[in-house]
């Protein structure tokens, strides 16, 4: 069925002021992974958060953060909802704390409080987790969401300069051959969408 609240997607957002944010998107970049972490998951169960809303519909809120006290930053990871099924990852289950031990020990780490009697709902965030340690990420299979094309490009600037210095320390004479920047990208402005980052 085609809806556009829908997506076969799912992203991965960082968080913190600006420059938390892109240090730990830098760090996701070149360890090439992203690792587990326990904040609001009851049992501190160490998973990997993603989100299914589309970046379409995101983008919005990516852009005035403030506005919507939103956590996040515009830089993320894209995978595939069909990649991170098979790899174990799926949705959390919405409901009171109250059943959080009706669920059996295998999936308790999917829990996640509703109780809109208490003014308590993140439905919105559409949640998914993979209960693992880290989460290997392969360029190929993987899109980056930065806020702006300009940004791509230090990226890429920054990329090649690693690339160089790394050559430079090994102190190889051969001809130096740039690896092509292995990520693919989107960027929030080619969306319309415009970030103060």
């Amino acid at each position: 069925m085609i809806r556009d609240d829908l997506s076969n997607k799912l992203i991965h957002f960082t968080k913190g002021d600006a420059q938390q944010a892109i240090k730990n998107f830098h760090s996701i970049l070149s360890q090439k992974k992203l690792v587990a972490g326990t904040h609001n998951i009851k049992g501190d169960f160490k998973c990997v958060c993603f989100t299914e809303s589309p970046i379409a519909k995101f983008s919005h809120i990516l852009a005035n953060p403030k506005l919507y006290n939103f956590p996040y930053a515009p830089f993320g990871i894209m995978v595939d909802k069909a990649w991170l099924f098979e790899k174990g990852g799926r949705p959390v289950i919405y409901q009171p704390d109250e059943e959080y031990d009706l669920l059996d020990a295998s999936i308790k780490y999917r829990h996640k409080t509703y109780d809109p009697l208490k003014g308590i709902d993140f439905t919105w965030e559409r949640e998914w987790r993979i209960h693992i340690d880290e989460l290997p990420l392969d360029p190929t299979q993987t899109t980056i969401v930065i806020p702006n094309r300009r940004y791509r490009n230090e990226l890429i600037e920054r990329y090649t300069h690693s690339i160089k210095t790394q050559h430079m320390i090994h102190g190889n004479n051969s001809w130096l051959f740039i690896k092509k920047f292995p990520w693919h990208f989107i960027a929030l402005e080619d969306l319309g969408v415009k970030c103060e980052w």
